[in-house]
């Protein structure tokens, strides 16, 4: 049976299970194809559990972490109301295919009603059909402010 539990950093196991399959996340094609830097997987739980902004969830199979969902609450300004970015999803891929997407998904959308937020909001690549498919039967969509300019797009600028 497959439970999921909200993220405690403090506990070694969480911190170790968020690691690694942010590091396999990484690894998989959708994620890049890299793994994360030595530095990176040394830092990474600890520099978490220092943001009070984080939220996440694992899955576990038995004592197995089998996936994980990352998350950052931010702030909408035209809400006046905090929100809920989903900044990473991974599952196994051999626990793919079993709607846990959706129990992260909901999990998180359970966590950000109770904290007031206004929206989820996440990122996901164009070639990323099954996610995509996914977020789609959750209720997530592109969105335009006014469909005259066009739909919002996500960028970025690495530092």
């Amino acid at each position: 049976m497959i439970v999921l539990i909200d993220v405690d950093l403090a506990r070694a196991d969480h911190a170790a299970a968020v690691t690694e399959l942010t590091s396999r996340y990484a690894r998989d094609p959708m994620g890049g194809g890299q793994d994360l830097s030595a530095e990176v997987k040394a830092g990474l739980a600890g520099r978490l559990r220092a943001r009070p902004d984080y939220f996440g969830v694992l899955a576990f199979d038995g004592a197995v972490p089998v996936a994980l969902i990352n998350c950052f609450e931010s702030f909408s300004t035209f809400a006046a109301r905090p929100l809920m970015n989903v900044h990473d999803v991974y599952v196994e891929p051999a626990y793919r295919g079993r709607g846990l997407s959706h129990r992260l998904l909901q999990r998180v959308e359970d966590a950000a009603r109770a904290r007031g937020c206004a929206k989820l909001t996440l990122e996901v690549l164009d070639g990323n059909a099954a996610a995509t498919a996914s977020y789609r039967r959750f209720g997530f969509a592109t969105y335009a402010l006014d469909p005259a300019h066009g739909a919002a797009q996500f960028w970025q600028k690495k530092l």
